[in-house]
């Protein structure tokens, strides 16, 4: 198993803050509850950027028990972006949220964006997450109405992060990874596949950066201390990816 040792976030002199940012598709939480909250828990993020968030009857409550249950608070998004929600934890500051709703598909699920800006002391950060479509002509055309929705939010630095339904090799994937960091390869830390949990053989959940964010490690944490290898099986059908970023203190205008 490969291990994982990321720096715990914290704030620097100058404002700049490092987070950690997890990114995870909970099957509608489904699965083991209690697994899944304790793997958030030890992961420590100050942003979870979460897919396949309950979306049906009382969906809202089951979105304040996880982030209950972990510490953390919702942010934004669920139903209301299709599946996509944000928790963050209480070293945020949100500017504002905002859920895109993609256009539907006859026949294939309603997808979305969960999107916020938020600032760690001095640092402000654009987020984004996404649910990208099991059709591959749809799935590129989600990708690049995410770049774009990134950029409307005018902000210079950003995380994007989700299931891409994508390999690597991909053209959804790819469209993404040349725009930004995809931050397994500039900085691989714990194991790289994500799908499906049991045995995991494909990398389809990913933490992107823009550049001027330093990516310190990013990966499926496994080894973490805290994250057992059962609850990783038990929580859901894919691995989360946790990246610990350092982002520069906003410039003075």
């Amino acid at each position: 198993m490969a291990t994982m040792s990321l720096p715990d976030s914290r704030t620097e002199q100058d404002g700049t803050a490092v987070i950690r940012v997890l990114s995870y598709n909970i099957r509608s939480m489904r699965d083991d509850r209690a697994a899944l909250a304790r793997v958030i828990r030890a992961c420590a993020p100050d942003l979870v950027l979460v897919q396949e968030a309950p979306r049906f009857f009382r969906w809202r409550k089951y979105a304040a028990r996880l982030a209950a249950a972990t510490d953390l608070v919702v942010l934004g998004g669920g139903a209301t972006a299709a599946g996509p929600l944000l928790l963050c934890s209480l070293r945020a500051t949100v500017e504002r949220t905002e859920d895109v709703l993609l256009p539907r598909t006859p026949g294939l699920h309603r997808r979305g964006f969960a999107t916020a800006v938020v600032r760690f002391a001095g640092a402000r950060l654009g987020v984004a997450s996404c649910h990208l479509s099991l059709q591959r002509q749809e799935r590129l055309a989600q990708a690049e109405r995410l770049v774009e929705t990134v950029e409307a939010l005018g902000v210079e630095h950003a995380v994007v992060a989700g299931d891409l339904n994508d390999v690597p090799s991909g053209r959804a994937f790819r469209k993404l990874a040349g725009r930004y960091q995809d931050c397994w390869e500039a900085r691989p830390q714990g194991g790289e596949y994500t799908f499906p949990a049991h045995d995991p053989r494909r990398r389809l959940d990913a933490v992107f950066a823009t550049d001027g964010v330093e990516v310190l490690g990013c990966g499926v944490p496994s080894g973490l201390p805290g994250v057992l290898a059962t609850d990783l099986r038990a929580a859901t059908d894919h691995l989360p990816v946790l990246a610990a970023l350092r982002v520069p203190a906003a410039r003075a205008v």
